[in-house]
């Protein structure tokens, strides 16, 4: 004759068994069972300490899980996803951390979001990618103005309207460019009343998807035209080292001021960071330190990443230290 305790365990395994192979939730359980849900919910976490309920999860992402770890917990942000592709050109990479993203986006966007969309490739790829699938009431909104008129398909405004497009959503569209010929056109064209609600949105942006430049006459910033070599090395002699929406990072991760800020439209870091998850997607050993400065600042909290970048950013981290 079986024993009182041979008779829980006997329970514990069909409570168990119910729930992760049968497929039941712990209410349908409890009614089956005529036992209340929160002693149900005891008992399956009774069963998995006592190894009653042993869960094995075959991952073949462990490697990239390693990375993801470390980032994360060095630099404090909440999430890191690290894609993989062995032996792939950087064109590939992109295209892999692009369809992250998108995957990522589809599990991030919720019902009423106000979407804040920046400029840049990574970004219209992640447009590109992206499949519709169902969200209610979702706001996209560019986070800059127009970086000039040369690839006008990685504006932030084209961006914003892609992903709207693809997700059956409202977008707004900034009419102005990201930077003007001086402070006073800047302070004429913000008064602007359509200018000004785009802005008021962009600042009200639950979820923003962003880029990291890195700083040189490569930059995105620069290639538009609209950000000369004298503008590139006023910040590069101020020691920035990274540009996120209309702001520079220095090494330390700390925004720094400069002289062309007042001919910028657009948010800066300081206004990104209010927005509760700010998005981050970059790539490259040429934007490894501009990755790392806005790590340290804790300007984004999510980093998508590809594992070559990934472990030049620990490396770089830990050989420059913080002074």
């Amino acid at each position: 004759m079986a024993d009182i305790t041979q008779e829980k365990m006997r329970l514990l395994v069909k409570v168990g068994t119910l729930y992760y192979v049968d497929g039941l939730n712990q209410q349908e359980i409890a009614e089956r069972l005529g036992i209340s849900r929160p002693q149900i919910s005891r008992m399956l976490a009774y069963a998995k300490a006592e190894g009653i309920v042993q869960i094995t999860i075959k991952n073949p992402f462990s490697e990239e899980q390693t990375y993801e770890r470390a980032i994360a917990e060095t630099f404090g942000i909440h999430d890191v996803i690290v894609v993989h592709v062995p032996g792939a050109d950087q064109q590939l990479i992109d295209l892999q951390l692009a369809r992250a993203g998108a995957a990522l986006l589809e599990n991030v966007f919720k019902d009423r979001d106000i979407v804040g969309v920046m400029a840049g490739q990574t970004i219209a790829s992640i447009g590109n990618e992206i499949n519709y699938f169902t969200r209610k009431n979702m706001q996209f909104v560019p986070l800059v103005g127009g970086w000039g008129s040369a690839g006008a398909y990685w504006h932030a405004n084209s961006n914003t309207r892609v992903l709207a497009e693809k997700l059956k959503s409202k977008y707004w569209l900034l009419n102005a460019p990201a930077i003007v010929a001086s402070s006073q056109a800047r302070d004429i064209l913000v008064e602007e009343n359509e200018i000004q609600t785009v802005l008021k949105l962009a600042r009200q942006a639950n979820v923003a998807l962003v880029g990291i430049g890195q700083v040189s006459e490569q930059a995105t910033i620069v290639r538009s035209g609209y950000f000369d070599k004298k503008d590139i090395d006023e910040v590069l002699s101020l020691g920035a080292v990274a540009n996120i929406c209309t702001s520079f990072i220095n090494e330390r991760g700390e925004s720094i001021p400069y002289h062309a800020d007042s001919r910028m439209i657009g948010l800066n870091a300081d206004e990104l960071r209010k927005a509760p998850n700010v998005i981050a997607i970059a790539s490259g050993e040429e934007k490894v330190a501009a990755i790392t400065a806005a790590l340290r600042g804790q300007w984004v909290d999510v980093l998508v990443i590809d594992m070559k970048t990934a472990k030049s950013v620990l490396e770089w981290h830990r050989l420059h230290p913080v002074q």
